[in-house]
């Protein structure tokens, strides 16, 4: 492991840009791009250095700095996020429809409207993709290079925030999912009976 205090011991700019990108990031409630921090600090090693230098100074600490595709954020360690408990108002929760759905995005992504829809074997409304959209859960991708350019959609880092990955990779597989007993026919997550839309 680097020793970081040997290395910029006497090297002031370390110290005092160390400070301020942990002062940027925790300051955020949203996760910070590194392009925004490389603004800030301008020499990209210097910036790799700052970066895994606050990453081993909040390894033992009650929070911790997660890499989460391009950006950094602050978040609870896992040893004590149990014991925290924060109260939230939720409008309500996802319908069977938005679930599905995004969970098809999350798993073929980038994907069409009418790939989804062939997947789940119903039309889908415009309202679920508003829904998952208003929470910044997805976002449109790419247009595909085919007759009608349709457009892609594809997952936020919010997604992968709300749900603590750090990448897509992270999506628990198809054994992982039978192992939980998620996919057996007779456990129902929902209530509400299958919505054709």
């Amino acid at each position: 492991m680097l020793d970081f205090k040997e290395k910029y011991k006497n090297d002031l700019n370390f110290n005092l840009k160390q400070k301020i990108v942990e002062a940027i990031i925790f300051s955020s409630s949203e996760p910070i791009p590194i392009k925004t921090l490389a603004k800030t600090v301008m020499d990209n090693f210097l910036l790799e250095d700052i970066l895994l230098s606050l990453e081993i100074k909040y390894t033992s600490s009650g929070i911790n700095l997660y890499k989460i595709n391009n950006t950094f954020a602050f978040r609870t360690s896992p040893d004590v996020s149990e014991f925290l408990n924060i109260e939230k108002k939720v409008p309500k929760p996802l319908s069977r429809a938005a679930t599905e759905t995004l969970s098809v995005i999350a798993y073929h992504q980038p994907i069409t409207r009418s790939e989804i829809e062939n997947i789940r074997g119903v039309s889908l409304s415009k309202g679920t993709l508003d829904l998952l959209l208003e929470l910044s859960w997805i976002k449109p991708g790419h247009r595909r290079a085919t007759p009608g350019r349709p457009l892609t959609w594809i997952t936020s880092n919010s997604f992968l925030d709300h749900f603590g990955l750090k990448n897509i990779s992270e999506l628990p597989g198809i054994d992982d999912l039978k192992n939980s007993g998620l996919l057996e026919k007779d456990n129902f997550l929902f209530n509400d009976a299958i919505d054709e839309e």
